[in-house]
């Protein structure tokens, strides 16, 4: 164990699955911990329910994000960057800065990474990161992505970013949700509308977990792929996740390389407290840091 005081915190929403875990939010982790060899590195996962299944079933012990805190408050960690995993700046992603920030007043800094998808520069680097394992893309051919979708407001960007794709030229490329919108009846639609012989179905999230082995490429006769088949298309399915991807594991540095530069960029010589925090007058998706 290092023994800076200077610390990333990594935090998932988890996978019960271990090779797609060992793919994608290990390779994540190493990455970060390669280029960050002054910091310690910690996990910590977000889904309390794989948290549970993985210690009941495999004896296997991860931290959620309050746990976490409050190991690395004991190693005497005084520097902290928080980096998540997420794709959008969700549910998931507000409650990690509560639980951070409710103990924030233990460390020096804090600074908080950005989620997958927060600006439009995101975007653009997120559909060229994707494209880039996906070539070779046929005339008769279109790309679906699963994302997962929520009902907090930023689920729009799935819509935006579906868009986006086309705006930038990849016409044949789709994108919809499990659980929100654009629907499958949506994603129906478009695809007639287009008229391709082959669909590719890839999941648009960071694990091929449980969503793109069941909801995904299931036998069951709801699942995307069966429902595709049923209309007459032939389906492949492609089961890696976004971890997978290394334009995808780039961006998640850059995003640890930014906190890293906002929290220099006020405290350089680390003289006075500091936390960027998404309460008072800044919002979350602001990301700036306040003295204490």
């Amino acid at each position: 164990m290092k023994d800076s005081k200077k610390a990333i915190l990594v935090v998932s929403f988890g996978t019960s699955f271990h090779r797609t875990r060992e793919k994608t939010i290990d390779r994540i982790e190493k990455d970060i911990e390669e280029a960050y060899p002054d910091y310690r590195i910690y996990r910590a996962w977000t889904s309390k329910l794989i948290i549970a299944k993985l210690l009941r079933r495999d004896q296997i012990r991860v931290f959620t994000v309050s746990e976490a805190v409050e190991q690395m408050i004991e190693d005497g960690i005084t520097e902290l960057i928080v980096q998540p995993t997420h794709v959008i700046n969700g549910v998931e992603n507000d409650l990690m800065k509560e639980d951070v920030l409710g103990r924030r007043d233990a460390f020096e800094s804090v600074a908080f990474g950005d989620p997958l998808l927060t600006s439009q520069e995101d975007n653009e680097a997120v559909i060229h990161a994707v494209m880039e394992e996906f070539p070779d893309l046929k005339e008769d051919e279109a790309l679906v992505l699963m994302g997962h979708g929520t009902t907090h407001y930023a689920n729009s960007i799935y819509a935006a970013l579906d868009y986006t794709f086309k705006d930038l030229g990849y016409s044949r490329v789709f994108l919809g949700t499990v659980e929100a919108y654009p629907s499958m009846e949506s994603l129906k639609k478009q695809i007639r509308a287009l008229g391709p012989r082959r669909l590719i179905l890839a999941p648009f999230m960071v694990v091929a977990g449980d969503h793109a082995i069941h909801d995904m490429s299931g036998e069951d006769e709801d699942s995307w792929r069966s429902q595709f088949e049923k209309e007459g298309y032939e389906v492949v399915c492609r089961m890696q996740g976004l971890g997978e991807y290394p334009g995808i594991r780039r961006m998640y540095l850059d995003h640890v390389h930014a906190a890293e530069e906002r929290l220099r960029e006020v405290c350089p010589a680390e003289e006075h407290r500091s936390v960027e925090t998404p309460f008072g007058e800044a919002s979350m998706e602001d990301n700036q840091i306040f003295p204490l």
